[in-house]
């Protein structure tokens, strides 16, 4: 019981920090939980003059939830890399479930780089995995991935296959997972994306190329593995919402991996999110080892 306590003390904790976050002292226009959970691209990016507000405003930016319970089929219980410097040898007592949480925030830096068009976002996320339920290893954070990334986005309207084409972009993107020799694991990758919608559906399609390290690769394999490119799709209907999330190397079909989300409503504003993954890469450190997840828990913010 004291250990759900403490998870239901962190989670509400979280919940309170969010909501203060984002609700924008009161100062947004959308008061209902969810207009704000099935904003459009224009309402997303304020691709236009009526959606914009400015600069250093927080918003939600990737899907925010917190995964109560986790099941993984194959615990990466021996962590490894091409390069034996970042190989360990001591296997980890693993629980096959875990806790999950995610938070994902973004913020306008510069409104109109060229003239009237343009605009510089910043993004953070945070992906956790705890094994809470694990008393033999003391219940550590076994994972946590940090993404910051730059921004640039220009509106766009265009008819491509029957979608409207909202939005064109690219940016720079960190991803780490802070540890030190030998589980640190790392990549920067330059990235492009073109984002589309009709009638409730969004697709947003995001290439990119790794920038090379030196001769002191932590994961010399990872493209290969994770992949070079993702693919985001959408559907929201009577306050509902399914996306899924596919990656791709385009060197293996039975590489990369492919997320599918549920999230539906329960009562007033409480939303249940189911999560399945399955693939190589759901985190750094798993990035060249291939499991499937199921996840249930709390949605707060979907794509």
């Amino acid at each position: 019981m004291s250990i759900f306590n403490s998870f239901l003390q962190k989670t509400l904790y979280i919940a309170v920090v969010l909501f203060y976050a984002l609700s924008g002292n009161g100062q947004s226009p959308l008061n209902n939980t969810w207009e704000i959970t099935s904003q459009t691209l224009t309402q997303k990016w304020e691709l236009d003059e009526e959606s914009r507000k400015g600069t250093f405003r927080i918003q939600s930016y990737k899907p925010i939830y917190i995964s109560l319970a986790r099941w993984s089929s194959s615990p990466n219980t021996d962590p490894y890399s091409e390069n034996p410097d970042y190989t360990s040898m001591d296997t980890v007592n693993l629980n096959s479930f875990e806790a999950k949480f995610q938070i994902s925030l973004k913020s306008k830096l510069w409104q109109g780089i060229f003239g009237d068009y343009g605009d510089l976002w910043a993004g953070f996320t945070q992906t956790a995995y705890w094994q809470i339920y694990n008393n033999e290893i003391s219940r550590p954070f076994r994972e946590l991935n940090y993404e910051p990334e730059l921004m640039l986005v220009f509106p766009m309207r265009m008819q491509a296959l029957g979608f409207d084409l909202r939005l064109l972009g690219g940016g720079f993107n960190h991803q780490s997972n802070g540890k030190d020799l030998p589980q640190s694991r790392s990549w920067n990758r330059i990235f492009f994306n073109a984002a589309f919608e009709r009638d409730g559906w969004q697709i947003n399609l995001k290439p990119w190329i790794r920038i090379p390290d030196n001769d002191d690769d932590q994961n010399p394999e990872i493209s290969n593995y994770i992949g070079r490119a993702e693919i985001n799709v959408s559907y929201q209907f009577k306050k509902q919402t399914v996306y899924a999330v596919i990656k791709q190397p385009f060197n293996s079909l039975n590489r990369g991996s492919l997320q599918l989300n549920y999230v539906f409503p329960v009562k007033a504003n409480l939303r249940f999110h189911l999560q399945v993954f399955t693939g190589y890469g759901e985190t750094l450190i798993d990035y060249n080892h291939k499991q499937t997840t199921v996840g249930l828990g709390i949605s707060f913010f979907d794509w």
